[in-house]
């Protein structure tokens, strides 16, 4: 099969494309850069150059495929809405390219959209209106182009996606503890995130390419929720420095933008996921993989 797959050089979207490749299959790659396209020729995979906010290039690679798994998305938090809007317009383009046809498009979501007092599973739908996360715009525009009979899939991430290279929540976690010179969590730090080794993200979404039972839900949890306070610990004990709770109020003026996700309670099950793919995690979980030097520069 011939994949198009954005992001391809991403923290996610490159393990999927070594997936992808050790598993036969053939990737034509987004890359934006040149030093992108170098590093993503030098796996074996094609080259598409572009960007998710050239729609063009996004439909032209889309119809040069047999499927298309999009994993791009700007990680420019002081922007998180507008980003979240230029992924609507990206899989709205996708999907123009693909109608009519009954070839997979597997986009990316997240399971911190959805709220619930259990575990959220594959079945929750995400919330709309004004009050509703950024992030659900995916969703939208997956819903809107599956409406018009486009074979899209949701492929939902949790809020840790680690392993090697990451440059996601925990780090930026990290970065914070050292530069405030605490590891600190809100309240009692109860609230929890579910997490996947990015390894094991690539493998599902594999699994969930190649089976391509129609339009579904999938989540990409490995572990069900971690406690925060925990993720606090490790950082803690790995920087040398305390490890201290803040009440709502604190934790505003400490995390600043990030108090959102600090504060983020997001039990999710993969249940669903599992057996309808077979899939089963093999990686280290969060706390035993950040608990090592490369986390912390070492």
């Amino acid at each position: 099969m011939r994949v198009f797959v954005t992001g391809a050089t991403g923290f996610v979207g490159s393990a999927v494309v070594q997936e992808l490749l050790g598993a036969g299959h053939q990737v034509l790659g987004l890359a934006r850069s040149d030093s992108g396209a170098r590093s993503l020729a030098a796996t074996g995979a094609e080259v598409h150059r572009g960007d998710v906010q050239d729609l063009d290039s996004l439909r032209r690679g889309a119809a040069q495929a047999d499927a298309v798994i999009h994993t791009a998305f700007i990680h420019d938090f002081s922007k998180f809405k507008e980003n979240c809007e230029i992924d609507r317009h990206a899989i709205a383009a996708l999907g123009s390219a693909l109608e009519g046809s009954s070839k997979p498009l597997i986009v990316t979501s997240g399971t911190g959209l959805l709220r619930g007092d259990r575990a959220v599973t594959e079945d929750d739908t995400s919330p709309s209106g004004p009050n509703a996360v950024p992030r659900v715009a995916s969703e939208e525009s997956a819903d809107a182009i599956k409406a018009r009979g486009v074979n899209v899939s949701v492929m939902r991430l949790p809020p840790s996606v680690h392993g090697v290279g990451d440059h996601g929540f925990v780090p930026m976690l990290i970065a914070m503890a050292r530069e405030k010179g605490a590891s600190a969590y809100i309240g009692e730090g109860g609230n929890v995130w579910p997490a996947v080794h990015r390894l094991d993200a690539a493998r599902l979404y594999r699994l969930a390419l190649e089976q391509n039972p129609g339009p579904r839900r999938y989540h990409a949890v490995a572990e069900t929720g971690v406690p925060f306070k925990e993720i606090a610990t490790v950082i803690g004990r790995r920087l040398g420095i305390p490890v201290v709770s803040k009440s709502k109020e604190e934790a505003a003026q400490h995390f600043t933008w990030f108090a959102h996700f600090a504060a983020m309670d997001n039990l999710a099950s993969s249940e669903q996921t599992r057996k309808a793919t077979g899939w089963a995690p093999t990686q280290p979980g969060l706390i035993a993989d950040i608990d090592r030097p490369q986390y912390f520069g070492g």
